[in-house]
C-alpha cells in the first residue's frame, strides 16, 4: 500500500466495486494508487508480461484505467501491463473509455478527497500549516491559482464562493477582508490569505474555519463541482448494464451531488419520467445511506473522519 496516500474506505469500495477478474475498470482519482492496487490484485492476469516467453497470458486479463490530473500522482502508478495511466481531468472519462474500452467499464470508483502528498507538500499551497505561494491548482499547468481568485474575484464573487463551497457562517464578512486586505497588499501567499481572514477566525475555531476557506478556494480554482458533474454523467454513460459506480465524498456539497444523481440521473435531484412512469434515471443505489468510516479508521486515519460512500449500478 503507498505512502503517498491513506486510502479511505478500502476494504468497502473494493467490495463495493465486486471486481470481476476479467474486467475493466477505472481509477477516476488515482491519487497515491491505494485503490488501484487493490483492484489489480482483484484482476486476472500478470502485473508484468513474462520475462521468459513472448507469448501473452493465458485467459482474458483484466485492465485498470488510471486517472488523475496532477502528473506527480501518476509517478507513482506501479509498472504493471495492466494499468493505463491517463493525465487527464475525471471530467473526461468518457471519452477516455470510448477509446480504451469501447464495449463499456465494468466498475468506476472516484475518491473526491485531496491526497495526503498534496496537503503535505509546501508549495502547492492547499494547506494553512504551510507558509507557501497560494496556489492550489491540482494540475500546475492550470491557468488560475488561488492568488488570482484571492486578488481579481469581486466581493460578491468571493462571497458567493466562500457561502457555497465553504458553507462558512459568515461569507460576507470574510469577502469583505479579504477586498480590504488586497486594497494595501496583493494576496499572494497562505500566510497573506490568513492574515487577511483572522478578525473573522473565533478563537476556538480557527481552523476549522480556515479549513472551510481553503476548501472553497480550492474546489472554485479547479473547477470541481462543474468536474464532478461531467464526471458523474460520463460515468454513468460508460458503464456496461450491471457495473458499478464507487464515491467517496468528503462535504456535504458534493456528497448531495452524488447522492442526488443517483436518485434521478442529475445533480438536482428531480426525477423525469417518460410516458409510461418509468424513470431516466441510468443508475440504482446498492446502498441507501452512505457506508461511513468505522472509528478506528478515523482513529487511525482523521482525514477519513468525513468521509461518505456511496454505491450504484448501472440499470
Amino acid at each position: 500500500m503507498s505512502e503517498y496516500h491513506n486510502p479511505v474506505l478500502f476494504k468497502e469500495s473494493i467490495e463495493g466495486l465486486a471486481v470481476k477478474p476479467a474486467g475493466v475498470y477505472a481509477d477516476a482519482t488515482f491519487g497515491g494508487g491505494g485503490h488501484s492496487r487493490g483492484i489489480l490484485e482483484a484482476l486476472s492476469g500478470a502485473a508484468k508480461p513474462s520475462a521468459t516467453t513472448d507469448s501473452p497470458s493465458e485467459g482474458p486479463v483484466g485492465k485498470l484505467l488510471a486517472f488523475d490530473q496532477d502528473a506527480d500522482a501518476l509517478l507513482n502508478a506501479p509498472d504493471d501491463a495492466r494499468l493505463i495511466p491517463i493525465h487527464a481531468n475525471f471530467r473526461f472519462i468518457h471519452n477516455f473509455s470510448l477509446l480504451h474500452a469501447p464495449e463499456g467499464l465494468d466498475g468506476v470508483i472516484a475518491d473526491l478527497g485531496v491526497s495526503s502528498h498534496q496537503f503535505d507538500t509546501p508549495d502547492r499551497g492547499f494547506s494553512f500549516r504551510f507558509s507557501a505561494p497560494l496556489d492550489m491548482r491540482m494540475n500546475v499547468q492550470g491557468d488560475r491559482t488561488a492568488a488570482d481568485i484571492a486578488n481579481s474575484y469581486t466581493q460578491e464573487e468571493l462571497e458567493r464562493m466562500l457561502r457555497l463551497y465553504g458553507e462558512v457562517d459568515s461569507p460576507r464578512r470574510i469577502a469583505q477582508l479579504i477586498v480590504a486586505y488586497r486594497s494595501k497588499k496583493a494576496i499572494l501567499t497562505t500566510d497573506d490569505l490568513d492574515d487577511a481572514v483572522r478578525p473573522a477566525l473565533p478563537d476556538y475555531l480557527e481552523h476549522k474555519v480556515l479549513a472551510r476557506i481553503y476548501q472553497a478556494f480550492r474546489i472554485e480554482v479547479n473547477s470541481e463541482m462543474r468536474a464532478l458533474e461531467k464526471f458523474l454523467s460520463g460515468a454513468a454513460a460508460s458503464l456496461k448494464k450491471g457495473g458499478r459506480l464507487v464515491v467517496i465524498t468528503y462535504h456535504s456539497l458534493e456528497d448531495r451531488m452524488v447522492k442526488n444523481f443517483i436518485r434521478s440521473g442529475n445533480i438536482s435531484g428531480e426525477i423525469y419520467t417518460d410516458i409510461y412512469g418509468r424513470s431516466s434515471a441510468p443508475l440504482k443505489a446498492v446502498n441507501r445511506k452512505p457506508i461511513l468510516p468505522s472509528e478506528d479508521e478515523i482513529a487511525s486515519n482523521t482525514r477519513a473522519r468525513s468521509a461518505k460512500l456511496r454505491i450504484a449500478e448501472r440499470i
